[in-house]
């Protein structure tokens, strides 16, 4: 995917896109691969939530696999966000933000984020979980789910649990202060209601 491609999705406010930029002038650059969600291309059902209330939430709520690879010298810890720009029509819906994961992790397994884990400090998603929400996409043109892994100076048991997508971001850029992010990877998949 390009980077112009995947800056376009990225959250809205272009807070990551300078570190994408950066990343993507390096020798090596920060890669985020799955073998469960192909770039730009529609993801299995199974990563669809599953909520017997929300006739849109019609998969099994397995996360997807992430790796990463080639993380910056100097990096502490790893962030991962998934986004839905498009949903809440156009207000974009946070559904996962999990930060504090140790240097030395560079993957997650199909279906271990969406359960409480020592790997990851949970924060708080639109739907007010720590863990992975996969999405409940309705009728329509499909949705783009920006997935982003970042690299950090934060010691892994730094920040305190509970941070939203906002509070988090916040916290990487401080206004008026030092950007705590190193580099920043991302893949895009679609999900399209059945």
């Amino acid at each position: 995917m390009s980077l112009n491609h995947l800056a376009r999705h990225l959250f809205g406010t272009g807070v990551l896109t300078l570190v994408l930029v950066a990343n993507a002038m390096a020798a090596d650059p920060f890669t985020l691969t799955s073998t469960t969600i192909k770039d730009g291309q529609l993801m299995p059902r199974k990563v669809s939530n599953r909520n017997p209330q929300n006739p849109n939430c019609v998969g099994d709520n397995v996360s997807p696999q992430l790796s990463w690879s080639n993380a910056p010298q100097g990096t502490k810890s790893f962030a991962i966000l998934m986004e839905d720009p498009e949903g809440r029509f156009g207000a974009g819906v946070h559904h996962f933000v999990a930060y504090g994961i140790s240097p030395s992790i560079t993957s997650f397994a199909e279906g271990e984020l969406g359960k409480p884990s020592d790997k990851y400090v949970g924060g708080k998603s639109t739907p007010g979980i720590g863990t992975y929400s996969g999405p409940c996409t309705p009728p329509g043109a499909p949705h783009h789910y920006t997935f982003v892994v970042i690299a950090t100076d934060f010691d892994p048991k730094e920040l305190p649990a509970g941070l939203t997508h906002d509070e988090f971001l916040a916290k990487l850029l401080p206004e008026g202060g030092m950007a705590h992010g190193k580099a920043a990877a991302g893949i895009v998949g679609l999900f399209q209601h059945p």
